[in-house]
């Protein structure tokens, strides 16, 4: 059965700290700070789910230590990269479109809508903490693909930061290690570890909860994520041409000849 008192306080919660955000924002100029929340707003969304319980099963609990690690590496990883850097580019764009009022207008077009889509790609995470059903096959399958995808995508990260330190290589295109087999294996390990976390809930017994992973997998492939990096990059770098030639956009395969 679906609590639906549980999900409007996780609703609560993402949408009270994004605000609380969007005025940091408005301070900073810099509505770029939304990415690095994006983690922990929905693992604090998990906390909010899983406190209520009087007794938290094993799934539960393995579920908030799964998503909590995840949120911490993403978290820490884009601190780590936009600290002391400007405006990311793409808000850049959306302010420049935006304008004026772009800082009350960043409140909806940013912020909320985040905290919306943040909200609905918890619901595994909920799903996965309902009910009392031992652990399983399933659950063990969820837990190797989440697994999978948060190495792979840690991975990636580590090797794009790890290039692009080199300022040669600030005009060139990374195609080697993973970004060999995908052009956005980042995104890659994102769509499995959600798609994990949602056998997770499977298992619990929350099958609906398959909205979340697939909008997560909508918004990668073709609003935010793969379509969004696609045209800004073939813009800026004409080697990428060459690079969308010979390797497949997002699931992993070998190069093309």
């Amino acid at each position: 059965m679906i609590d639906i008192s549980a999900l409007v306080v996780g609703l609560v919660a993402i949408t009270v700290t994004m605000i609380v955000l969007w005025f940091f924002s408005v301070f900073l100029r810099n509505v770029s700070i939304v990415d690095l929340f994006w983690g922990p707003v929905i693992a604090l969304a998990g906390y909010f789910y899983f406190l209520p319980l009087t007794s938290p099963s094993p799934r539960a609990s393995l579920v908030l230590i799964l998503v909590t690690a995840w949120a911490l590496r993403l978290g820490i990883y884009l601190f780590g990269r936009n600290r002391g850097k400007r405006e990311d580019r793409r808000y850049a764009a959306m302010r420049k479109r935006n304008d004026p009022a772009f800082w009350f207008k960043s409140l909806y077009l940013v912020f909320l809508l985040q905290a919306f889509l943040a909200w609905v790609v918890s619901f595994p995470v909920y799903g996965a903490m309902q009910g009392d059903v031992p652990l399983g096959v399933i659950d063990y399958a969820g837990v190797a693909l989440f697994l999978f995808g948060l190495i792979w995508e840690s991975l990636a990260d580590w090797q794009l930061a790890h290039f692009l330190k080199n300022k040669t290589n600030r005009d060139s295109v990374l195609d080697t290690g993973v970004w060999r087999y995908s052009r956005h294996p980042n995104y890659f390990g994102e769509f499995c570890l959600w798609w994990g976390l949602w056998l997770l809930a499977v298992a619990a017994g929350a099958e609906w909860t398959i909205v979340g992973p697939l909008l997560l997998s909508f918004f990668l492939l073709r609003i935010s994520g793969v379509a969004m990096l696609e045209k800004d990059i073939s813009e800026r770098r004409p080697a990428y041409q060459e690079y969308i030639r010979k390797t497949s956009a997002f699931f992993p395969r070998p190069p093309a000849g």
